[in-house]
């Protein structure tokens, strides 16, 4: 897929209310060769993904090993919109708390004595993160209306041979 078409489907408007959500679902192949999907907050910068964690998380050495992944952004109303993006793991090491984590786990409800509670607790816990950052390769916007997954457009091209028939 080329970088312009990326771009293009990235910018609708439908990628772009799903690029501003809290989560997604990241698949990966673990340590053991079988695949993981995780549900992890995330931010959209304009141009990636980026995730972060813990500097001992178990999907750390996998990610190093293989850093492709498979991303999922979609709702949870019929019809459904999906954001599927494909693209490669590009791990950091980082000091103290990158901004985007306070910035992922910005949209929680939080009082603002809450927040501040939160933040330094957080900031007290970690010494530092691995920031993830997810350039994408390949993506595919599904909205049940002006894009659909490709067996079923299959399935409607078929019917629709069967009915000229």
């Amino acid at each position: 897929m080329q970088p312009n078409e990326i771009t293009a489907i990235l910018n609708l408007p439908i990628s772009q209310e799903l690029l501003a959500r809290d989560l997604l679902r990241m698949a990966y192949v673990a340590k053991d060769g079988t695949p993981r999907n995780i549900p992890i907050a995330f931010t959209w910068n304009g141009s990636e993904i980026v995730v972060c964690t813990s500097k001992n998380a178990p999907k750390l050495p996998s990610l190093r090993r293989n850093p492709e992944v498979a991303l999922t952004i979609d709702t949870e109303v019929h019809p459904p919109k999906i954001l599927l993006i494909r693209g490669r793991a590009e791990l950091a090491v980082v000091d103290g708390i990158p901004e985007e984590y306070l910035q992922m786990n910005g949209s929680y409800t939080m009082t603002p004595e809450q927040r501040v509670e939160w933040e330094a607790e957080v900031r007290s816990l970690y010494d530092g993160m691995v920031r993830i950052v997810i350039t994408p390769t390949w993506v595919k916007l599904i909205d049940f209306e002006t894009t659909l997954p490709s067996a079923v457009e299959e399935l409607i091209r078929q019917r629709a041979e069967r009915q000229r028939a």
